[in-house]
């Protein structure tokens, strides 16, 4: 199992601190902040992998797989032809996963859950893209143990065996559900702000 520290609008000195603690697994919201955070840290730490764990817009999709070594947040199929293209530019292929929205909460990203089997078919076998798992963000006011299970099960039918799911708040059901990633900003860096 591995620990994504989000680092998302973290200042600067937290972010060296748990570096120098040794974490090496970073999870980013947005390109345009990844990348003026980690072009200098990426060539000192050349074990650094950075994760996009925010929504992706089409257009920049060519600088986040040059800069990510995973995209968590695969969500429709026009994006999924935007990085398919990016992927053949580069020649890099960065790990994907497809976020899902459980909750169906239309201010959160995601692709419905009744939509899922047919975006990571597409997603497979239209674009060739590596889909290594699936993303969920449960909604905050809701038991997050269902949302989990349900991604455990859309996981399993699609033969996926990354979930990224749990966070500071509930990252310990998110692990009894099967989660291989947890995703920690607040408990490991302290609250933003």
């Amino acid at each position: 199992m591995s620990l994504v520290a989000i680092s998302k609008v973290q200042p600067n000195e937290r972010v060296d601190a748990v570096l120098a603690a040794g974490q090496r697994l970073f999870g980013e919201n947005r390109v345009q902040e990844a990348q003026a955070r980690w072009t200098e840290r990426r060539a000192q730490f050349q074990d650094l992998q950075l994760r996009l764990v925010g929504p992706l817009q089409s257009n920049k999709a060519l600088d986040a797989v040059k800069l990510f070594d995973a995209i968590d947040s695969l969500d429709r199929e026009k994006l999924a032809a935007a990085l398919a293209e990016a992927i053949q530019k580069t020649g890099r292929a960065p790990q994907i996963l497809v976020q899902v929205n459980t909750g169906e909460e239309p201010q959160k990203a995601g692709v419905a859950p009744a939509d899922a089997d047919a975006l990571i078919h597409a997603a497979r076998e239209t674009y060739g893209l590596p889909i290594a798992g699936l993303m969920c963000i449960p909604p905050v006011d809701e038991e997050p143990a269902m949302h989990f299970a349900l991604l455990a099960k859309i996981a399993a039918r699609n033969g996926l065996h990354e979930l990224s799911m749990g966070m500071s708040d509930d990252f310990e059901t998110a692990v009894r559900f099967g989660a291989t990633q947890v995703r920690v900003g607040s408990a490991l860096f302290g609250a933003r702000g």
